[in-house]
C-alpha cells in the first residue's frame, strides 16, 4: 500500500539554484502513483527547463495564468480545489515572503491562496538570508496560518559558504508527504516501544553468537507506526538498516541484556510494546578477555539464560498498555505461540512459520497469523512486510479505537 498512490500534488518550483532537485522530486512522486501538477514562477526556468519537468510529470507545466498561445486559462481556483497537497519547492525567500503577506503576482502564488488542502514549504536560500529576522518572521506566520515548513538542511551552499538553508533533499520531502496522508487520528503521539533485529553475545573479542534476524520487520513496523502519528522508539540490535529521513528514536543495542535495560527504561511510559526482536535465549556464561586459541579436537562454551524481556516486563504490564510478540516456529507453531502469548501476558502474539515459503529472517516479504489473548486467530497472505507492518498497524488502532 502507498499512501500517495491516485493523490494530486502541485509542485510549486521557484527560482533557487536548487530547483534541479525538482527533477528527482517529480520523479520520485510519480513512482509513488501520485499525479503531479508542476507550477513554475518565471524566475525558475532561468535554472531548469520546463521541458524537463513536463517530461517527467507527463503533464504540461504551467507558468502563467493563460496560455499565450491558445489563450486557454489555467484556472488558479480550479487548481486549488484539485489539488491533495501544494508543495513549494524550493520555496525562495521572495516567495515565502509573497505568501506571507498575500501578494499573489503570479499563477503560483494565486493558487497559494485558493488551495484548500494542506501546503508544504521547502526553504532553499544562502545561510544569511535563512537567518534573517524577516525571513523566519516569515516562516512563523506561514506556520501559524497552518502551514507545513519542511526544515532546510546544514551543509554546502551555491555560495560555497557552509550553514543552515540548503534544501531538504527530494526523499524527505516525499518522506514528510507520506508521514501526512499516513497519519491516524487515534495513534496521534502514542507512545510506542519496538524492539529489532539480532542480539549479539560476546564470546571474547573476536567471536559471538548471534542469530539470522535482518531486522526487517521490526523496521518496518517502527515506519508505519511513526507515520501514523505515534512517537516511536525502536530499540535496534545490530543491523545495515537506517531511520533516515523520520522521526523515530532509535536506540542502538547490541546484546540482549543491553536491549532489556533500554526497553524497560523505556516501558514505563509506553502504551504500545512490539517485540520484533530476535534475543539470544542464552549468552556466554564468561566472555574472555583474550582470542580464545584453538585446542584439541572441540571446545566447550558454558551458556546461561538470557533476561526474558517480554516475560519480565510482561508482569508489570499495565490496563492501559499493550503487548505484541512475535513467534517464529518450525513445528507445532499455533501450540508454542498461543503458549509464549500466556507466559509473557501478551496481547497479541504474530506468528511466523518458517516452514512458509518466503517468510522469517532476511526476506522483504513475510506471512503472519495473529493470535489475540481470547485465542481468535487471524490468518494474512504472504506480503511484503511493509504491507504485513501496515496490517499489524491497522489491528491496533482498531483496538485503541474501541477503548
Amino acid at each position: 500500500m502507498h499512501w500517495l498512490k491516485g493523490k494530486k500534488i502541485i509542485l510549486g518550483v521557484t527560482g533557487s539554484i536548487a530547483a534541479y532537485k525538482a527533477a528527482v522530486l517529480v520523479r520520485l512522486l510519480v513512482k509513488t502513483g501520485a499525479e503531479v501538477q508542476v507550477v513554475m514562477t518565471s524566475a525558475a526556468q532561468d535554472f531548469i527547463t520546463p521541458l524537463t519537468l513536463a517530461t517527467l510529470s507527463n503533464r504540461p507545466v504551467l507558468s502563467a495564468f493563460s496560455n499565450s498561445t491558445t489563450g486557454e486559462w489555467n484556472s488558479h481556483v480550479d487548481l486549488g480545489i484539485w489539488a491533495d497537497a501544494v508543495v513549494i519547492a524550493p520555496a525562495t525567500a521572495h516567495t515565502l515572503s509573497k505568501c506571507a503577506v498575500g501578494n499573489c503576482d503570479d499563477l503560483l502564488t494565486a493558487i497559494y491562496l485558493s488551495a484548500r488542502c494542506p501546503v508544504f514549504f521547502a526553504p532553499a536560500m544562502d545561510l544569511d538570508m535563512y537567518a534573517h529576522h524577516t525571513t523566519k518572521k516569515n516562516l512563523n506566520t506561514l506556520s501559524e496560518f497552518g502551514n507545513q515548513i519542511i526544515t532546510p538542511g546544514f551543509g554546502e551552499l551555491a555560495s560555497g559558504l557552509i550553514g543552515d538553508g540548503r534544501m531538504a533533499e527530494p526523499e524527505s520531502i516525499v518522506s514528510e508527504l507520506i508521514r501526512h496522508f499516513s497519519r491516524i487520528s487515534v495513534a496521534y503521539q502514542k507512545r510506542v516501544i519496538i524492539t529489532a533485529g539480532p542480539t549479539v553475545e560476546p564470546i571474547d573479542p573476536v567471536r559471538f553468537i548471534s542469530n539470522r534476524s535482518s531486522g526487517k520487520m521490526g523496521y518496518a513496523l517502527a515506519r508505519a507506526f511513526s507515520n501514523a502519528g505515534c512517537d516511536v522508539t525502536l530499540i535496534s540490535g545490530p543491523t545495515d538498516l537506517t531511520v533516515s529521513d523520520s522521526p523515530i528514536h532509535l536506540i542502538k543495542v547490541e546484546s540482549a541484556s543491553e536491549m532489556f535495560e533500554a526497553t524497560k527504561k523505556a516501558f514505563e511510559s509506553a502504551e504500545l510494546v512490539i517485540y520484533a526482536a530476535a534475543v539470544a535465549d542464552y549468552t556466554p556464561k564468561t566472555i574472555s578477555s583474550q582470542k580464545i586459541k584453538k585446542q584439541g579436537d572441540g571446545m566447550g562454551l558454558d551458556l546461561v539464560k538470557t533476561v526474558d524481556i517480554a516475560g519480565t516486563l510482561g508482569k508489570d504490564k499495565k490496563p492501559n498498555q499493550l503487548m505484541i510478540g512475535f513467534a517464529l516456529e518450525t513445528e507445532n507453531e499455533l501450540e508454542y505461540a498461543i503458549s509464549k502469548l500466556e507466559r509473557k501476558n501478551l496481547d497479541y502474539i504474530i506468528l511466523n512459520s518458517l516452514r512458509d515459503s518466503g517468510a522469517g529472517f532476511a526476506h522483504d516479504t513475510n506471512k503472519i497469523t495473529v493470535i489475540d489473548s481470547k485465542k481468535k486467530v487471524l490468518e494474512f497472505a504472504l506480503k511484503s512486510k511493509d504491507e504485513v507492518a501496515q496490517d499489524i498497524l491497522n489491528i491496533v488502532t482498531k483496538r485503541w479505537s474501541e477503548v
